[in-house]
């Protein structure tokens, strides 16, 4: 069993959902980025997303966009989102990156694997790979045990869902607008726990979005944390008491 799948089998355990937590690394800069997802861990977040920064964000909001932007300019590389892992890996919490593919396919795709699992990675997420081009991240990922979350949208057919789910593991990430039937619709192909980023910003949220999901994806009110604190000590307070606040909600399931 995997450190992600341990992780929300805990939680299950517990009567609640888990927490997931996202941070891009090297932002605001690659310490406090490091110390933020440490005081996140500590403050209750069950999983922590490590967000590669990429230069085509396509994907994100404006408020990780502009973040992801501005770990570019500081320079970020894939050795810094892999220290980042290894930091929180080390608390015992599970770390994933978040990653669009072509970084990885540039990196080469064993050769990331292996740097990822030899850093303690649990594995990756990745929004823009589809089931049927991932065959050399398949084929690594069993070899480096490594996790592999992939996205569903609620517009995907139960095929499609079907073809997803059977690719997944750890959990199955569900996207954005009317998330509580596109959860429904997952669990009938799966058993794999369903976490869902559904722009959650505050416990009562929190407890909302458990209220029909095992994990609860919470990434830009963090982001906007960091962006919002006037120096680093205030940042990484900011996401501790985010956390905490947070951590509160998804027990209230």
């Amino acid at each position: 069993m995997s450190t992600v799948s341990t992780a929300f089998g805990k939680a299950a355990a517990e009567g609640r959902a888990a927490l997931v937590g996202y941070l891009p690394a090297g932002f605001p800069d690659k310490e406090t980025a490091i110390k933020a997802a440490l005081a996140m861990a500590a403050a209750g977040a069950d999983v922590i997303e490590v967000g590669l920064p990429y230069s085509d964000p396509l994907m994100d909001g404006p408020v990780i966009a502009d973040a992801v932007y501005r770990a570019l300019r500081n320079g970020t590389k894939v050795a810094d989102v892999l220290d980042m892992v290894k930091a929180i890996a080390d608390t015992g919490t599970p770390a994933l990156v978040m990653t669009y593919w072509n970084p990885v396919d540039r990196y080469g795709v064993d050769a990331f694997a292996r740097d990822l699992a030899a850093a303690g990675g649990a594995g990756l997420i990745t929004p823009d790979l589809t089931p049927e081009e991932a065959g050399p991240w398949l084929e690594a990922s069993e070899k480096y045990r490594l996790d592999r979350v992939f996205l569903v949208a609620p517009s995907s057919t139960p095929e499609r869902v079907s073809t997803i789910t059977a690719r997944c593991s750890g959990f199955v990430y569900a996207v954005n607008e009317a998330a509580g039937a596109t959860v429904s619709r997952i669990r009938a192909h799966t058993s794999l726990p369903v976490a869902v980023g559904l722009g959650v910003s505050n416990r009562d949220q929190a407890a909302e979005v458990a209220g029909f999901a095992d994990g609860v994806i919470v990434g830009s009110a963090f982001v906007r944390r960091l962006t919002d604190a006037p120096d680093p000590a205030s940042a990484v307070a900011a996401i501790r008491t985010l956390t905490a606040d947070l951590a509160q909600g998804v027990s209230r399931r």
